[in-house]
């Protein structure tokens, strides 16, 4: 993309409005976060391990594949990485499935590795989050596989949810709670002697039983292994399914409404003395807390963020909200009035390993997100959604709070919806019956170059192909395609996370300006953003001067799907 001349031009970060809103040093206009903050403002880049780079040949990323790129990383200017669980694991659900935390899956490499990837990313400036599963562990997991040569109410088993089956058989299962993976939630067990046993429970795969934390092992394990990597050097934990982890020991039938905190297996009050414990934790090694937590009720969502339970959670509304200036404008409101009561700060994220990508999904005529709405053959314009996307990029970098990227949204990957039936992992296709198409497209190994083999994901000289087909015009998005094209996405994004490292946009001020239906307008400092959600050209002001923009803009005006920066010439 090539901008109009003068005014309306791309500014490199470094010049003079690039210094007007902070890329350079100036006064503050709040109180800086100390080292110890760092996450309040961080941008953090997701890496799906499997999918990132393959260092050894074999077609699998592993660690010496994200070792050998964080120059790259660096580049971008990124302050963390958040590893989805690089742990053994059976890979029932991506590595969600954890055999056991002290030891890295052996595709992916050893715990001297990943203690070397964190040592040398530290020395590059950025910190290491990884991922633990509080929920679930693996069906192979050491508990578990005692817990089933154990007798009914063993100890072994009370680590666990076993339960008799009802009917006169114990033939049917104990209860019907949904799934989040669609199917039932209980199966049954094999006793030693091959006769039908108790059923367990499981939120998600039968290969993930969930974990009862009313057992003191479960609470001190857990606890064990926060230890253990912080130990190792990690900046901080992402918890997955924060949300789900409590339950009511009876394990009533879901029915009706419940009072809050009362929920059968939701965001349940339990839940905050276990997330306190882990603060105290993580304060000791000066460590982070991320929360994976789904709840529509934002008050209930912001108890997590008291100052002595969780730094962080994801904020998942503003993601699952469609194209458009109102919803966007509606997510952004409430959720940084959700924070500030208890000091937390807001995070925003377009995309992740489970979601369809932001370049596929503003495409779509609904391109709002919900899992249960995933389905084969929906239309995507691939055009109008990379306008979407680059767009909200630079709406959402330029917002209080913490910045999420997810591997490969730099590079403007859409979504890879054709790949093979017969190539396909994600449980969630499974057990839908094959009506939703899960989240494989999403998690497709990244194109580093032009290479037609696989897009320099592997080594050169490799034949192993990577573990999920890329498109054969992969390469066409990749970063030797892209890095030095001053109109690619690539480009857009490490303009981008440079000039938020300025003081306005790490420090200034959120406020609202004056706008019409179709524009969301906000300033910060004297930092002054535009989004046009509309479908017609808007005039930009005459006082104010271009930094950044997401595309072309045409005589001086801000063209459709497009976002811009502009330095106000008076604060």
């Amino acid at each position: 993309m090539t901008l109009s001349p003068t005014r309306d031009s791309e500014v490199t970060p470094g010049g003079p409005a690039a210094a007007r809103i902070g890329l350079e040093a100036r006064a503050a206009s709040s109180t800086p976060v100390t080292d110890r903050e760092w996450w309040r403002t961080a941008a953090i880049f997701q890496v799906y391990v499997r999918s990132f780079a393959d260092g050894n040949g074999d077609g699998i990323g592993d660690l010496a594949g994200v070792r050998s790129r964080l120059g790259y990383l660096a580049s971008l200017g990124i302050d963390a990485i958040w590893f989805t669980p690089w742990y053994r694991s059976p890979l029932a659900d991506g590595g969600y499935d954890v055999e056991d935390y002290r030891a890295i899956h052996p595709d992916f490499g050893t715990v001297a590795e990943a203690e070397a990837l964190i040592s040398e990313a530290a020395a590059l400036g950025i910190r290491t989050i990884v991922d633990v599963v509080p929920n679930h562990v693996s069906d192979q997991h050491a508990w578990f596989r005692e817990a089933l040569a154990s007798e009914p109410g063993s100890d072994a088993r009370a680590r666990f949810w076993f339960r008799d089956g009802k009917g006169p058989n114990g033939d049917l299962p104990p209860g019907n709670w949904p799934s989040s993976f669609s199917g039932s939630t209980w199966t049954r067990t094999m006793n030693p002697d091959g006769t039908p046993g108790q059923w367990y429970l499981h939120l998600f795969t039968p290969e993930q039983p969930d974990l009862n934390w009313d057992h003191p092992d479960v609470r001190r394990e857990h606890e064990d292994v926060l230890r253990f990597w912080f130990d190792r050097g990690v900046a901080g934990v992402r918890i997955d399914s924060a949300a789900l982890v409590a339950k009511d020991p009876e394990l009533p039938e879901i029915d009706g409404e419940y009072a809050a905190g009362q929920h059968p297996n939701l965001d349940r009050d339990d839940l905050h003395e276990i997330y306190r414990g882990w603060r105290t934790i993580a304060e000791d090694y000066s460590g982070v807390l991320v929360g994976e937590i789904w709840l529509a009720d934002l008050k209930r969502f912001a108890l997590y963020l008291r100052p002595d339970e969780i730094h962080m959670a994801f904020n998942f509304d503003f993601m699952s909200r469609p194209w458009g200036a109102d919803g966007f404008r509606a997510a952004i409101t409430e959720t940084l009035a959700a924070h500030e009561p208890v000091g937390a700060p807001a995070t925003w994220v377009l995309s992740n390993h489970d979601v369809t990508r932001p370049v596929t999904r503003f495409g779509r005529a609904d391109s709002a997100f919900a899992f249960d709405a995933k389905r084969f053959g929906t239309p995507s314009d691939l055009v109008v959604g990379a306008r979407r996307a680059r767009a909200a990029a630079m709406l959402v970098a330029a917002l209080p709070g913490a910045l999420y990227v997810y591997q490969g949204d730099e590079l403007g990957l859409p979504e890879v919806e054709d790949i093979p039936l017969d190539r396909l992992e994600d449980p969630m296709h499974f057990r839908s019956g094959g009506v939703d198409p899960g989240r494989d497209g999403c998690r497709v190994p990244i194109p580093w170059t032009n290479d037609a083999a696989n897009a320099g994901f592997s080594p050169d000289g490799t034949d192993a192909a990577p573990w999920l087909p890329q498109p054969a015009d992969w390469a066409r998005y990749s970063v030797t395609a892209q890095q030095d094209d001053p109109t690619s996405t690539l480009t857009l994004y490490r303009r981008m996370l440079e000039l938020r490292r300025g003081d306005d946009l790490q420090h200034g001020a959120f406020a609202w300006q004056d706008d019409t239906s179709d524009v969301i307008a906000f300033r910060r400092g004297a930092l002054l953003h535009l989004t046009n959600c509309g479908t017609t050209n808007v005039p930009l002001p005459d006082d104010a001067d271009v930094v950044l923009a997401s595309g072309p803009l045409t005589d001086h005006t801000l063209p459709a799907d497009t976002s811009v920066w502009l330095a106000v010439h008076s604060v």
